[in-house]
Order: C-alpha cells, then structure tokens, then sequence
C-alpha cells in the first residue's frame, strides 16, 4: 500500500509499504476513506519533536471495515467507522471512567500510520465506532475531525466546564481551537471569545458560535480579555497551541475559580509555581478521551447538527501529502484533508 513517512525536518515522502493484516484477535483492518494531517504532526515536520526516520506518519481516520479478528464483535466487514488516536479497550477501569487515551492496554495510532491506503486497528471492539450507514461524501470531512480535532475540542471544552451562562475564550486558531469554539457552542457558553489574527480563521469561528474576536496575544491579548470581562476573565478557557506564551495567556485570561481546559501538545511548558497558586485557576487537560465522545458527536453529524468538516480547507490526494504538510506549516491551510 502506499503510505506517507517523514524522512527529516521538513522531509515527507510517500512510498510502499507492507500491507496491513490481522496480528491479534481483537485487531480490524480497515481500508481508508479519508485520513488528514494534524497540526501535532507538525512538530516532528518541525524538527522540534525527534524521530527516527522514515517515520510513517499520521493518526486520523475513518474507512470501511476489510477484516476483522476472532474476537471482534463489535464492527464487521462493510462497516464505515471512526476511531481515535488511541486504541483502547474501552472496558478496564480507566476507560469507564472516561479517560480512555489513559487506557491500560492504550496504543498510539500514530506508530501505524493512518495517512496510508489501508490501517491495522488495535483493540478494535473498543476503538472503532460505526455509522448506522456508509454516510454520504459529503459527510466524510466531519466523520473525519470526530477521530481527533473534535474530540479534542471538545473535551478542551468540556475540561474548560464550558457550559450555559459562562464566558469561553479560547487560545489557538487551529482546527482544534475552532472546533473548541463549536463545541461551546453547544454546550451552551453564553460568550465565546476568539483569539485569532488570521481573518478566514476568525470567519470561520464566527461561524462556528464565537461572539468576540481578539486579535492581540500575550499580555496585551490577556488585558482585552479582562477588558471585556469586566476585568474579571473569562469562567472557561481552551488552551490549544502547547507553547508557553499560549499557556500563560490561557491563565492569565481566566478568571479566578475559573477553567483552563488544555489540549495543546505541550512543548518546553514551565508553570511557575506563585503566579498559579494565586490565580485560583483549575487546570484540566491532556490528550483527549476522543473515544469518549465519539457516539455524542457521530449522531450530531449524521443529523446535520454540526459541521465540523468545515476546518479542512484544503484537500489533496494522498501522494500530494508534501504539499499538505508545507501548507499548513506556513498557514496557508488551516488543515489538509488527504484522499488515499
């Protein structure tokens, strides 16, 4: 099958590679509709985040079932389903309580794969969710951000205890972030502030529910915030970059007793330990429990309700995965889409 692989900083290829097949009972292969590039892939594309190349690359997917193993049960051959970022079993202790990118068997997608023709899929009964049907191809984009920038979002979201009669601001103008501004949406936030300097971005999270745009960062982005909170900040706060400059402008705007829910990849992140303890902010992230979310969000998208397919606004197919990559890494696309 061909398959993308990061040679290098700033070095992506695609080549064959060995085909997919079932190792375990509980693994599904499945051929893949539609994969994407993320922006945490472009830490490594970075030279920022060290690997070993050729590095097959990427951990967003939605397909149709080929095979399963012995011990599937819950998805079959012919099936269009959604996973997440990581394989979990979805029934130890940790995943029913909700953390499932913390399960105790976890395995990250990333190390398969996923911009490729084809994907081995761990753990596969607790992973992998279907749709009542092969949705339309128009609906494939936003299946497709359900496997993680949704989630993602909306677990910044929901760790932000955004909800009706709060206030959201949210750091970041990724897909990530813009999906945040959606999930706050529905959830009910009253007020959802954007911090975004780029007006397609800004468009685009005014679409999505955003009530206020602000276009300064930093200290000077912490005091319009303030300022528009009648110097209190915001109740919720969706931090989505992983810098920090964006950490620090993601406490600083909150307000105290308020919510940081943190999603961003950190990178090089120091809290410094007086500033934090006065501030009274709750701090709540991590990778996000995708698979938590994920029949909530498929039902909102095969009913229309949301769109978050909107995000991706450029799309090649899987051999033009370079250019996809150099997009994103100079913004000129807030995230490519790739066919295979």
């Amino acid at each position: 099958m061909r398959g993308v692989v990061l040679y290098a900083p700033g070095r992506v290829g695609v080549e064959n590679r060995d085909d997919p097949r079932i190792e375990q009972p509980t693994d599904a292969v499945i051929r893949l509709s539609a994969t994407c590039v993320c922006g945490s892939d472009l830490w490594p594309y970075r030279g920022i985040e060290k690997v070993q190349g050729p590095a097959p690359m990427g951990h967003e997917y939605v397909g149709v079932v080929e095979e399963v193993g012995s011990a599937v049960t819950s998805v079959r051959p012919g099936q269009f389903v959604v996973g997440s970022f990581f394989a979990s079993d979805n029934t130890c202790e940790i995943c029913r309580s909700g953390y499932q990118s913390s399960c105790v068997h976890r395995e990250p997608m990333g190390a398969l794969g996923a911009q490729a023709e084809y994907l081995r899929v761990p753990l596969a009964d607790g992973t992998l969710v279907a749709t009542p049907d092969v949705p339309p191809a128009d609906l494939v984009p936003s299946y497709l951000a359900a496997s993680d920038v949704l989630g993602t979002g909306w677990f910044a979201a929901v760790a932000a205890e955004a909800g009706p009669g709060r206030t959201v601001a949210v750091v970041g103008d990724g897909a990530v972030g813009l999906l945040g501004v959606l999930a706050a949406r529905q959830l009910g936030a009253e007020r959802i502030i954007a911090m975004s300097r780029h007006e397609s971005r800004q468009k685009l999270a005014l679409d999505f529910g955003a009530t206020d745009i602000v276009t300064e960062r930093g200290d000077e982005g912490v005091a319009r915030i303030k300022e528009l909170t009648g110097g209190l900040g915001a109740h919720s706060v969706i931090e989505a970059v992983g810098t920090q400059e964006s950490m620090m402008q993601a406490i600083g705007s909150t307000r105290p007793g308020g919510h940081v829910g943190f999603v961003g990849v950190t990178h090089d992140v120091a809290l410094p330990g007086m500033p934090l303890f006065f501030s009274h902010v709750h701090l709540h992230g991590g990778p996000a429990p995708v698979r938590r979310f994920l029949p909530e969000l498929l039902a909102l998208i095969g009913d229309r309700t949301i769109d978050p397919g909107r995000v991706f606004d450029l799309e090649l197919p899987l051999d033009e995965a370079a250019e996809g990559y150099r997009a994103m890494d100079e913004r000129r696309a807030i995230k490519t889409l790739l066919r295979p």
